[in-house]
C-alpha cells in the first residue's frame, strides 16, 4: 500500500501511453506484456497488474485485492483477454494486500505455479494469522509509545489483524523469487531485481531486451511508496534500505527505460524520479531533525513530513512512516530517543 506525501515531477517524465485499460480490459504496453488496471476501494483507488504471454500461456504479475468486485473484473479478462491460452505461473511482487489479495484464488482457479520472494511469504503468511487474534501487547506499547491517545489504541485494537480480511488464503507452497533471477516467459528474459524498504524483499522484473521494467511499487510516478516501521520491528531502518535501493536501481536499470508501475500510469524518466525520492526523503529528513530541537514525539512528525492533515483513516501508516524518518535520524546519530514514566518516545536533537 502507499500513503501520504504527492512529489510532483512532471515535467521531468514522459508518459507514452495515453490510454487507461478499461475495467475487465486489457492493453499492450510493451512486446508481450498486457496491462490489467484493478479498483482499490481507498483513495489510492487502482492497482496495475501485468500479463507476459509466454507463447503457451500467461503470466500474471501481482493480483489485486480479494473483493468480489475484482473477482468479476478478472473472470471478464479471462473470457475476453487471454486468447483463450491460460494462466501459467502466478508472480506477486511483494506482500501487500493489493498485490497479494487473489494470489491463492488465482493459482487455485488455473492450478497455476506460484512465485513471490522468501521474505514476502512468509512475512505475509504471518500478517494473515493475526486474523481473529486481539492486538498484541507489544502493538499497544509500540502506538502508546509514538503517542497515540487511549481512543487512537482502542481504535487499533479494534481493527487489528484486518490484514487478513484482502488477503484469499495463500498457497501452502511457493517458489522463491530471488535477486538475479531469470523468470522467462516466451522469448523474453526477466530478471529479478530486488528493492527493500517499503517491503522486506521487494522484487522488480527487468527485460533487459525490450528495456522494461515492472516496478511494483518499488518506483511510482507521482506518490513516495510509503517506507514505515511496524510494532513486529520497531527499531528498523526501512528509510536507510529505501535510500539505498534507490540508488542500486539507478545504478541497474537505463535511463531510458520504461516504467509500468503498480499505481500511475507507465513512464520514461527513471532515473530524476529516483533522484526525486531521494531528495524528497532527505529534505523531510532534515524539516524533522530541526523540528527536534524541542522533544518530540512520532505523532508530532506529521506537521513537518506530510502535506495533508493526517486522518483517523491514515494513522497508522502515517505513524509507520514517522517512526521510519526518526529511526534514521538516530541511527545517524542526529537525534536521540528518550522514553518516559507513561512509555512514550520523546526525539530531540543531539546539540
Amino acid at each position: 500500500m502507499c500513503v501520504t506525501a504527492v512529489t510532483q515531477c512532471t515535467a521531468m517524465l514522459d508518459y507514452p501511453i495515453e490510454a487507461l485499460p478499461e475495467p475487465g480490459r486489457t492493453l499492450t504496453v510493451a512486446p508481450a506484456v498486457k496491462w490489467v488496471r484493478m479498483p482499490l476501494p481507498i483513495a489510492l483507488d487502482h492497482i496495475n497488474l501485468w500479463l507476459l504471454d509466454a507463447g503457451d500461456g500467461w503470466l500474471a504479475v501481482d493480483c489485486g485485492l480479494a473483493t468480489d468486485e475484482t473477482r468479476a473484473l478478472w473472470d471478464k479478462v479471462f473470457d475476453e483477454g487471454l486468447d483463450g491460452k491460460p494462466v501459467k505461473e502466478v508472480i506477486v511482487t511483494h506482500m501487500h494486500p493489493d498485490h497479494v489479495g487473489l494470489a491463492g484464488w488465482l493459482v487455485r482457479r488455473w492450478q497455476a505455479t506460484f512465485r513471490m520472494p522468501r521474505t514476502e511469504y512468509l512475512m505475509c503468511r504471518n500478517l494473515v494469522a493475526d486474523t481473529g487474534h486481539e492486538a498484541p501487547p507489544e502493538g499497544l506499547g509500540f502506538y502508546r509509545a509514538a503517542g497515540f491517545d487511549e481512543k487512537q489504541l482502542a481504535d487499533y485494537a479494534a481493527r487489528f489483524g484486518g490484514f487478513g480480511e484482502m488477503v484469499s488464503p495463500l498457497p501452502k507452497a511457493f517458489d522463491r523469487l530471488q535477486a538475479g533471477d531469470i523468470v522467462p516467459a516466451g522469448e523474453a528474459a526477466w530478471e529479478v531485481i530486488v528493492g527493500t524498504g517499503h517491503s522486506p524483499e521487494h522484487a522488480c522484473l527487468f527485460n533487459a531486451h525490450d528495456n522494461v521494467l515492472i516496478a511494483g511499487d518499488q518506483l511510482l510516478p507521482a506518490i513516495s511508496s510509503i517506507v514505515g516501521v511496524w510494532p513486529t520491528e520497531p527499531r528498523a531502518n526501512p528509510l536507510r534500505d529505501w535510500l539505498d535501493s534507490c540508488a542500486m536501481l539507478k545504478e541497474r536499470v537505463p535511463a531510458d527505460v520504461l516504467v509500468l508501475p503498480s499505481h500511475g500510469r507507465p513512464f520514461h524518466g527513471a532515473h530524476p524520479r529516483l533522484d526525486k525520492l531521494v531528495r524528497h526523503h532527505e529534505r523531510a529528513l532534515d524539516r524533522l531533525a530541526e523540528h527536534c530541537r524541542q522533544p518530540r514525539r512520532a505523532v508530532d512528525a506529521f506537521s513537518v513530513l506530510f502535506r495533508a492533515q493526517i486522518t483517523d483513516g491514515l494513522l497508522i501508516m502515517a505513524t509507520a512512516e514517522a517512526v521510519a524518518h526518526l529511526n534514521y535520524l538516530v541511527e545517524d546519530g542526529r537525534i536521540e530517543a528518550d522514553r518516559d514514566d507513561a512509555g512514550v518516545l520523546w526525539y530531540t536533537a543531539r546539540p
